[in-house]
C-alpha cells in the first residue's frame, strides 16, 4: 500500500467564516472521491489543526499501490475537485507519499 499524505495553508486574504466555508468544501469534496477512483482505499482530510500547526488541512490518503496513486492523480473526478475547491484556495501544498 502507498501512503499520499498533503498539508495545505490557504491563502491569507480569507476571513475566518470564509476559511471555514472553503475547509468544509475541501473535506466533501476529497472525501466524495472515496468509492469513484481504483485503487483508492481511504482518503480523509484533517480540517482543525490545533494552534501549534502552521497549516491550515491536511489529506490522509491510501492507495493500493504507486500505480493506483499515479492513476488518481489524473483521474477527471479528482482533477475536477482539486481544480474548483482546492488550487484556487490554497497558497501553499507540501506532499509526501510513502510506502506501508
Amino acid at each position: 500500500m502507498v501512503k499520499h499524505v498533503i498539508l495545505w495553508t490557504l491563502k491569507e486574504e480569507y476571513s475566518g467564516a470564509e476559511m471555514d466555508v472553503i475547509r468544509d468544501g475541501i473535506k466533501a469534496g476529497l472525501e466524495g472521491l472515496k468509492g469513484q477512483i481504483p485503487g483508492l482505499i481511504d482518503i480523509k482530510v484533517n480540517i482543525k489543526p490545533l494552534g501549534s500547526s502552521n497549516c491550515d488541512l491536511m489529506l490522509d490518503s491510501t492507495f493500493k499501490d504507486e500505480a493506483a496513486l499515479k492513476e488518481y492523480s489524473t483521474h477527471p473526478a479528482h482533477v475536477e475537485v482539486a481544480n474548483t475547491k482546492v488550487r484556487p484556495f490554497t497558497a501553499s501544498r507540501v506532499c509526501m507519499d510513502y510506502e506501508v
